[in-house]
């Protein structure tokens, strides 16, 4: 290869960049990410072994029927100076309960398409970009940013934080007061170990002045991404890792150590805008996390990795073992196997890089 040759093919570095995401775009950007935009209910295939999945989907296509007519506050649109309407009698909210891997994520992004309604009128976001979005806007201006939709989904609504809890809730309440549909899926609160998964009881007792606008629907199985899948990749070496970003347009090179340094450096609601545009991240030296907050950010990256489907190719240690057992057996321990599960299929999606 030569140097002018080496020059015009060099990959991207995540850690030079710096992106700026103004609100408007944090507004745009609440519908179901990349990697759902085509997901239908029919697109997901239940287990045949866990019925509740097929019976999810049957209950989910019928909710979403159900918000076919009008805005319960009378209109598809907002009505800024119109009376408070009352609140909607039953359930306008479905909190799907269910460990990581079973499919929430499909069936709640099959439920905003399912939905008839124009995007303009749905929101779908997880619960870190919806605090995001508080932040941006401030609370009133987000009140009534969102009051005139048909239906606002909350992927992976994070109770491990008693603050932001309480302000996601408050949130909702007014938005159930003007009538908007609410759907969710959920973390488990700390310690909270048990089998991966939130419960329904712990999810509607957090959310009290909500908790009879949700109908719990519960989702059994195993993560779908061990189901008959091979096992990921082992790492590759640094020099394999490095020739692939050079050989694959659009790709970033980084090393493991710094990108996390960098990592600190970028606002978490920011990181999707990080991963504009690249075609796969190449890493190497991958090595254990060392601390919890270096962890949860490394969770929100593989998070926007895994929603634009965006290939990992890694040389140093395994994905499995990134997070100590500690970290495995804490609080976070169901968002660290979820980093893990994703982390592990994207590098599945990279193994052609190499071998290309």
């Amino acid at each position: 290869m030569t140097e002018a040759a080496s020059t015009e093919a060099a990959p991207v570095s995540l850690c030079a960049r710096e992106p700026h995401v103004p609100a408007d775009r944090l507004v745009a950007e609440m519908v179901p990410p990349p990697r759902f935009d085509s997901v239908r209910f029919d697109t997901y295939i239940p287990d045949p072994n866990q019925p509740s999945q097929t019976d999810a989907v049957k209950v989910l296509s019928s909710f979403a029927e159900g918000l076919g007519g009008a805005h319960a506050s009378g209109s598809g649109k907002r009505r800024w100076f119109a009376k408070k309407p009352a609140a909607p009698s039953g359930p306008r909210g479905v909190y799907l309960d269910g460990g990581y891997g079973v499919g929430k994520t499909h069936l709640l992004a099959s439920l905003w398409h399912a939905t008839p309604a124009e995007p303009g009128l749905k929101a779908f976001g997880t619960f870190v970009e919806l605090t995001n979005l508080v932040g941006a806007l401030g609370f009133q201006q987000t009140v009534r940013t969102l009051s005139g939709h048909r239906l606002l989904c909350i992927d992976e609504f994070e109770l491990d934080d008693p603050g932001d809890t309480v302000l996601v809730s408050s949130l909702l309440s007014r938005l159930v007061e003007s009538g908007v549909a609410l759907a969710a899926t959920s973390n488990t609160l700390p310690g909270k170990l048990g089998e991966g998964r939130f419960a329904a009881a712990d999810f509607l007792r957090e959310i009290q002045g909500l908790s009879a606008h949700f109908r719990p629907l519960r989702i059994d199985g195993e993560d779908y991404r061990h189901r008959g899948l091979p096992e990921a990749p082992a790492p590759y070496s640094d020099e394999q890792v490095t020739k692939a970003a050079y050989a694959t347009p659009g790709a970033s090179l980084d090393d493991f150590p710094h990108l996390l340094d960098h990592l600190a450096k970028v606002h978490p609601s920011r990181y999707g805008a990080l991963t504009d545009d690249l075609s796969a991240v190449c890493l190497t030296d991958v090595q254990a996390i060392p601390d919890q907050s270096t962890a949860l950010r490394l969770v929100v990256l593989a998070d926007r990795l895994y929603d634009r489907e965006v290939p990992v190719l890694a040389s140093g240690l395994p994905f499995d073992r990134l997070f100590s057992e500690e970290m495995l057996k804490g609080g976070y321990r169901k968002k660290y196997f979820r980093a893990i599960s994703r982390l592990t299929a994207l590098a599945r999606d990279a193994k052609g890089l190499v071998e290309q």
